[in-house]
């Protein structure tokens, strides 16, 4: 006999995961009930994925799971959050019970690494596709924001870019890789992205500016530019690539996933340049490299050169109501 909606809820999400203390009440009434310490602001984020949108409809429920709650936890990082409680809204063409069992082993797997309760939500009958809504908390004032950002800032970007657009390349049969291992490696950093939750919460009294990169380093980039009325020159040379993927793409088409391509959920930020000196011990808070790309110029617009010419490289970002573009990746 199939699970029922509410028999399902419990096996699967009613106990599963981690338990907090400010959790007056949770999964099992018409909503819940959380404290936010004293002191502090409430940070709420929400995503949906959608199979064969934001992944291709072959993955494994397992890698859904952890994505669903990675990208969400990359929107905490951003804004300098510790993450805290979340929704799950679930919409599933059918039961099936080895595919939630998956799921959620993926969800719970991720959540108990960064102490995330889940205390609610819904799920329906439908294509498949996952909305998670995330909370967290920040001392009052001290949030991160696109617009920070002032004229002669530095602008960082943690860990390297241009993996992930390069892993769903490969998913999708759009491109190979004859090394095995760095295959999988690229695959993975599309699956399952490292949301750079510590090193957001490091960068709250440091960085003028942040966001992460969902979209593109060139479109999400753009956003800080317009939010904080800035220009940026950005130096192509300097984005943290890796070895394997310039030598398995190309150097050209390297650049173009690391500035187009998206999906890399690191974060990019701005801080003043006497502040520089203080990201050594950020990176290792953050557990992540973190590298120099340019600055903040007055002029509106980004500004893109290599090795001291000017270049240009495509960087419009995924719009869900625009023509796909070739990846289509979110």
């Amino acid at each position: 006999m199939p699970l029922g909606e509410f028999e399902l809820i419990r096996r699967f999400f009613s106990q599963a995961g981690p338990q907090r203390a400010d959790v007056s009440l949770g999964i099992g009434d018409d909503a819940a009930l959380v404290r936010v310490p004293e002191g502090a602001e409430l940070v709420v984020a929400a995503d949906t994925i959608v199979s064969g949108v934001h992944f291709p409809a072959n993955t494994s429920p397992q890698d859904i799971g952890y994505r669903a709650l990675a990208v969400n936890l990359s929107d905490m990082a951003a804004m300098g959050a510790t993450p805290a409680w979340a929704t799950l809204a679930l919409t599933l063409p059918a039961v099936n019970e080895a595919w939630l069992e998956g799921f959620s082993s993926g969800f719970f797997g991720l959540a108990r690494v960064h102490e995330v309760m889940l205390i609610g939500g819904d799920t329906t009958s439908g294509p498949l596709s996952v909305t998670v809504q995330i909370m967290g908390y920040v001392p009052s004032g001290s949030a991160l924001r696109r617009s920070g950002a002032r004229v002669g800032d530095l602008i960082f970007v943690s860990g390297q870019v241009g993996n992930a657009a390069a892993g769903l390349a490969l998913i999708e049969n759009r491109a190979s890789v004859a090394d095995a291992g760095f295959r999988d490696q690229l695959q993975a950093s599309f699956l399952r992205p490292h949301p750079r939750v510590a090193l957001g919460m490091a960068l709250r009294q440091v960085a003028s500016a942040a966001i992460d990169i969902s979209d593109g380093l060139g479109a999400d980039l753009a956003h800080v530019l317009e939010a904080s009325k800035v220009g940026a020159h950005l130096e192509l040379e300097r984005l943290p690539l890796s070895r394997g993927l310039t030598a398995s793409f190309g150097r050209q088409r390297a650049l173009e996933l690391a500035f187009g391509g998206g999906d890399d959920y690191e974060l990019c930020f701005t801080l003043a340049p006497d502040r520089e000196h203080q990201l050594a011990s950020m990176a290792a808070e953050g557990g992540c490299e973190l590298t120099r790309v340019g600055i903040i110029e007055e002029q509106p617009g980004l500004r893109t050169s290599s090795d001291g010419f000017e270049v240009k490289l495509p960087s419009r970002g995924f719009d869900h109501f625009a023509a796909r573009g070739a990846s289509g990746n979110p």
